[in-house]
């Protein structure tokens, strides 16, 4: 199940939700990314140094757990370590590099072929999984969005809708896998409703492709 949309859509909450109660394994994308610019800061790698970039990303050992939220990175727990500012701010630039993406896409793949999984990020449905059988692409107005990753990271309001407009910038006009709907997601937009709300309506969506959470064979 692929799961795409912008910052502050409710990816990453939703995505888990829906992994548990399917009994998938969760995939955040964006910690991949995060992943791999925790490394470069660590390892003193220039984020403009492309090449170093490559064989962290090639090297880069990126595990998640079923039924929980941990990210490992080379056997190591960074699921705190990731979510700093400057961590983020890396992952951006990080994720703009072509060849960091073919790596971490591969890796991706790879994951969806030893279990069901439920991914989420910005390119899944349209270049990861471009032929996952549930895509959704998950939107909200630009101020909930804001609001939302304020409150997430206690940083100011104003604050944050600059960096998610900036984001936004970035993850639309880039060459490579920006981020797009692909024809064939559903579109739901989660302005209005309730965490509940709208873990009910993806679940509607793949309850009308699937039956008890496995592909339909008919």
């Amino acid at each position: 199940m692929a799961i795409d949309g912008p910052a502050g859509a409710g990816k990453s909450t939703l995505a888990r939700r829906i992994a548990e109660k399917l009994g998938y394994l969760y995939i955040d994308t964006g910690a991949m990314y995060r992943a791999v610019a925790l490394w470069a800061l660590r390892a003193g790698v220039a984020l403009s140094d492309m090449h170093r970039l490559e064989q962290l990303a090639n090297a880069a050992r990126i595990e998640f757990v079923p039924g929980d939220s941990k990210v490992f990175l080379n056997d190591e727990d960074v699921s705190q370590a990731i979510r700093s500012p400057e961590v983020g701010s890396a992952a951006s630039q990080v994720s703009l590099v072509p060849a960091v993406r073919r790596a971490l896409v591969t890796k991706q793949r790879a994951m969806g072929e030893r279990a069901s999984v439920v991914m989420e990020g910005r390119d899944i449905g349209s270049v990861v999984f471009p032929n996952a059988t549930v895509k959704i692409f998950l939107d909200a107005q630009p101020e909930v969005r804001a609001q939302r990753r304020s409150i997430e990271t206690a940083l100011p309001e104003a604050e944050v809708a600059g960096q998610i407009e900036e984001r936004d910038r970035r993850d639309r006009t880039r060459p490579h896998s920006p981020l797009v709907q692909a024809p064939d997601a559903v579109y739901v937009d989660t302005t209005g409703l309730s965490i509940a709300e709208a873990e009910e309506a993806l679940l509607k969506i793949i309850r009308d492709r699937t039956s008890n959470g496995k592909e339909r064979t008919e």
